[in-house]
């Protein structure tokens, strides 16, 4: 027996360019980024909240406010480049070679992370890395072996992120 699916749907966050297509009227359809307070301006909707919405949920949003000048508006909403909401990012810090704020997509781990923060420097101490999780409303730490993951291919060293996660990676002491 396979086990259930994990359903997991995207929140739009500021940052994060979409695609909005009104059929049959090409002149309504716009490439618009989500601004910094979480609102998207189109022609004939203005100030729509998109941010913490599924694309799904933002379509049906606009069909809402385009009703007012069309006869039942059909919407597809398409997010073309990914943040997600500040939220639910895995922030990277520390001795990484691009430390950065990564959009969570759901089966991530800590070993897909590295990959897209380019790895570690050459000045890490990658074993002893913090994961700084919430869990059950309070901030815990949990210690991290990345060089065992990372130098070593101990596998059993990958965990899954969680959204909201936050991965300290320190300098090495010589």
């Amino acid at each position: 027996m396979q086990p259930a699916e994990e359903t997991a749907y995207y929140h739009i966050g500021p940052g994060d360019s979409i695609n909005i297509f009104v059929w049959e009227n090409p002149e309504l359809s716009v490439s618009v980024p989500v601004r910094p307070d979480g609102r998207i301006n189109t022609p004939l909707v203005e100030d729509l909240r998109a941010a913490g919405r599924t694309p799904t949920e933002l379509a049906r949003a606009v069909e809402r406010e385009l009703s007012t000048y069309l006869k039942n508006p059909v919407v597809t909403v398409m997010v073309s480049g990914f943040r997600g909401l500040p939220s639910e990012q895995i922030r990277v810090v520390g001795e990484a070679a691009q430390p950065q704020a990564i959009p969570y997509r759901s089966t991530m781990t800590l070993l897909d992370v590295m990959i897209a923060v380019g790895g570690l420097t050459e000045f890490a101490a990658g074993d002893r890395s913090v994961l700084i999780r919430e869990v059950d409303g309070e901030r815990r730490q949990f210690n991290v072996r990345l060089d065992d993951l990372l130098q070593d291919g101990d596998i059993s060293a990958n965990v899954k992120m969680h959204p909201g996660d936050i991965l300290i990676i320190p300098e090495a002491w010589f």
